[in-house]
């Protein structure tokens, strides 16, 4: 395990490529936006999870800019690149979040990127092309988007929060679906929102917008880099049991640290 200089280092590097290459995968998919057609769309596990040729496209870039510069780097996007199982610099990828926004032409959708060292972040990138939004955070030197520094909010009551979660694209399916938790959450806060991108909804609490966030059934591709920042912004994020199993465990709970306690205890998976 590196010094935790020098994985503040290896954070400020990869941000910078990190920052560039988000901005080049987002305007590859804004190449796409609106003009794909039925052959570039197609399902994966189920009939709402999509994947299009802009996907597809983000991805590859992605992986060919950071295999140049970092060759010797494993790569986890969401597509076609799956290198598991290394204790060293993984890239944690999600080339498009929020296909089906972007599918239907609404903007909410980000690509997503992040550098890991085991279950350590070291930098992130979310960037929204459409919005013209890019946030990032690296190891120890906070978070910021456009180059303000953000800071979650001091919110501490449910009745003055604004939550965010989402629903899984095999919802009809499982029993663990999360309805019963925004069910339960509903009547005691000031409001809700379902914005269909975990990434951009976990860049939103670290910037404030949003009082917190949870969800069930995510993949590391899904919080990699939005977990990141919300640390990076003063936030807490852990798994609904208060642990850390947030990246692979499939249940992730963000907030600022008054807020977060609140919502942990009212969760459940």
């Amino acid at each position: 395990m590196k010094e935790p200089s020098e994985l503040a280092d290896l954070g400020r590097e990869a941000l910078e490529l990190a920052e560039s290459v988000a901005r080049e995968a987002g305007d590859i998919l804004l190449e796409y936006l609106g003009r794909l057609g039925s052959a570039d769309i197609r399902s994966k596990s189920v009939s709402r999870d999509l994947v299009t040729a802009a996907d597809v496209a983000s991805e590859r870039h992605i992986v060919q800019r950071i295999r140049e510069r970092f060759p010797s780097h494993a790569i986890e996007a969401e597509e076609e690149v799956h290198e598991l199982g290394s204790e060293g610099p993984r890239w944690i990828i999600d080339p498009l979040d929020g296909t089906v926004n972007f599918v239907h032409s609404i903007p909410c959708f980000c690509v997503s990127i992040a550098l890991y060292i085991g279950n350590q972040p070291l930098a992130a990138v979310v960037h929204a092309p459409v919005l013209r939004e890019t946030f990032c955070a690296a190891l120890g030197g906070g978070a910021r988007l456009n180059g303000r520094e953000l800071s979650v909010t001091g919110t501490t009551s449910l009745g003055d929060a604004l939550l965010a979660t989402g629903f899984p694209y095999r919802r009809n399916e499982l029993a663990n679906n999360n309805l019963a938790n925004f069910i339960e959450l509903s009547p005691d806060v000031r409001g809700m929102r379902r914005l269909g991108s975990a990434a951009l909804d976990l860049a939103y609490t670290a910037a404030g917008r949003l009082d917190g966030f949870w969800e069930l059934h995510l993949s590391a591709h899904d919080v990699a880099a939005g977990a990141l920042l919300v640390r990076e912004a003063g936030g807490v994020v852990t798994d609904f049991d208060g642990g850390e199993d947030w990246l692979y465990g499939g249940h992730i709970l963000a907030a600022g640290p008054s807020l977060q306690t609140v919502l942990r205890s009212r969760v459940r998976r």
